[in-house]
């Protein structure tokens, strides 16, 4: 399952992501929002963020437009290990080197084709299981 959620920038981007994952077969639960209207994204991404932290989804997409600000707050939950990507290269080496468990995207400066890229990346991608990186981790878990 993965969690979804983005504020009214990232609205569009969403919906197109959903399609997306509905093409793939894949679950995933809409946290919001739910229309282009302003709306506050720590009352979306935080629950989105919980989701993963505690299990009931195994990763999650978050997304505004610029991407920074929906991380942040995804990684103030512990356990959140999100990266910002904005190609596919980082994408793949963030759940390689560092398994991180939630994407957050800029819907303003990435586009949609590259933004599916990034996701396929994301989601197609194990974690390499390296000691040395199981080891950072750990050091960054505390």
């Amino acid at each position: 399952m993965i969690a979804l959620a983005s504020d009214h920038g990232g609205y569009d981007l969403k919906e197109r992501v959903k399609k997306y994952l509905e093409e793939r077969g894949l679950e995933y639960k809409d946290f919001g929002c739910d229309s282009r209207d302003s709306c506050d994204y720590p009352d979306l991404i935080r629950p989105a963020a919980k989701a993963v932290a505690e299990g009931s989804c195994d990763r999650g997409i978050v997304i505004c437009t610029t991407g920074i600000g929906v991380s942040i707050c995804a990684n103030k939950v512990p356990g959140i290990r999100c990266a910002l990507c904005a190609d596919s290269v980082t994408a793949k080496l963030t759940r390689l080197h560092n398994d991180a468990n939630m994407l957050s995207i800029g819907a303003g400066v990435t586009g949609e084709f590259l933004a599916l890229d990034i996701i396929e990346k994301f989601l197609d991608t194990p974690f390499s299981g390296d000691e040395r990186h199981k080891r950072r981790i750990g050091k960054i878990e505390g």
